[in-house]
């Protein structure tokens, strides 16, 4: 019996191997249009916790500027 559970979360994990993330739901509006420097566009988790971190001056070159340089100086562009 544990090798048959041991064989399903194998299998389990291997699908989620192949998810390019393109079927989920869009992410917030202001979140559209940032792309990271790979080309791909940030997951909600890694926009917030960007977000969050230009919000709370966890970036000190950027704790005066608006949020669009705060973002675009932890990584982040606009895509064109």
């Amino acid at each position: 019996m544990p090798r048959v559970a041991v064989l399903i979360m194998l299998a389990l994990a291997g699908c989620t191997l192949f998810d390019t993330g393109e079927e989920a739901a869009p992410g917030p509006e202001e979140m559209s249009g940032w792309r990271q420097a790979s080309g791909k566009p940030p997951s909600r988790a890694e926009y917030a916790a960007m977000v969050a971190a230009c919000q709370d001056g966890a970036v000190p070159r950027a704790a005066a500027a608006s949020l669009d340089a705060c973002l675009a100086n932890l990584g982040l562009k606009r895509a064109p």
